[in-house]
């Protein structure tokens, strides 16, 4: 993968919580929201509080994503997660076409390497008609990135963006078969698509500045967001929610087979059902 270009620095709110029934004995929480540090980003500052009060604990999963995680053993109606980070991001780096080729993808080394990226999960399985579009798309390229592409413009084009049409356990044939997700379904679709013809894919899990070009000091709603990192010699990455590659606007918090090992807040608790999850993003570009 080529050099990245200039990048940004960019603040980070990000707000969660959920609200219960009545009073919560106690609960046992993971919350996946810190950005990663990596050659593309540089984590600046990263913190996270949580209400009611408890203590954390800090380690990183399989998957290389920093976890925090934290017990609440007071009795308590709403438990509020708020996660403060400064990055400083890579602007996209060029997409070369001078990966591997077909035939070095099934090699046994690197088959091994990356089988559990390669393998399907529940919310990625195919059925007849996306396995037989899958080896379509391979047998129409000549290079596994360059069918990479084709995925990524095949499924921005055929699934509209529209939030509220699925949730975090939809799979992809239903994605496909109504032609509507949000990009964790669109990613999943590319994930899928990938794997199936032999690529190692894996799913990204981070925040996007919604404003190209945005202007300093101006807070901007904004989202938790996921796009798909393939395997071509090296890991490249491309967001097929937007039809770009990843780059300044992008802020990596985690990677896993799929949305199931990187959700931001997740944990089990003794008490009635909760009554609602609330989330808030806030960015700002500050360089």
């Amino acid at each position: 993968m080529s050099v990245a270009g200039p990048g940004w620095r960019v603040q980070i709110r990000h707000r969660t919580g959920f609200q219960y029934g009545g009073p919560v004995a106690s609960s046992y929480n993971e919350a996946r929201m810190s950005p990663s540090a990596e050659p593309r980003q540089t984590v600046l500052d990263d913190r996270i509080t949580v209400w009611p009060a408890a203590r954390t604990h800090r380690y990183t999963d399989y998957w290389g994503t920093a976890v925090t995680s934290f017990d609440v053993q007071v009795p308590h109606e709403v438990l509020e997660v708020v996660a403060d980070s400064t990055v400083e991001t890579s602007g996209p780096a060029a997409l070369g076409a001078d990966g591997p080729g077909w035939a070095e993808l099934t090699e046994p080394a690197v088959v091994d390497r990356w089988q559990e990226l390669l393998l399907p999960t529940p919310r990625t399985a195919l059925d007849e008609e996306l396995g037989g579009l899958a080896a379509a798309l391979r047998a129409e390229h000549a290079r596994p990135d360059e069918a990479a592409l084709a995925v990524f413009e095949l499924v921005r084009r055929e699934v509209s963006y529209t939030p509220g049409a699925t949730g975090v356990l939809t799979g992809v044939v239903q994605v496909w078969r109504q032609k509507q997700g949000v990009c964790q379904d669109l990613s999943h679709l590319s994930v899928a698509l990938l794997r199936a013809m032999g690529v190692p894919a894996r799913y990204v899990s981070g925040y996007l500045h919604p404003t190209p070009n945005a202007p300093l000091g101006k807070p901007v709603t904004g989202e938790s967001h996921a796009w798909v990192e393939w395997w071509a010699g090296d890991w490249r990455a491309y967001d097929p929610t937007n039809g770009v590659p990843v780059g300044e606007r992008h802020v990596v918090v985690g990677r896993g087979r799929d949305y199931g090992d990187v959700p931001p807040l997740k944990g089990v608790y003794a008490g009635p059902s909760n009554t609602g999850q609330s989330v808030e993003v806030t960015l700002t570009r500050i360089r």
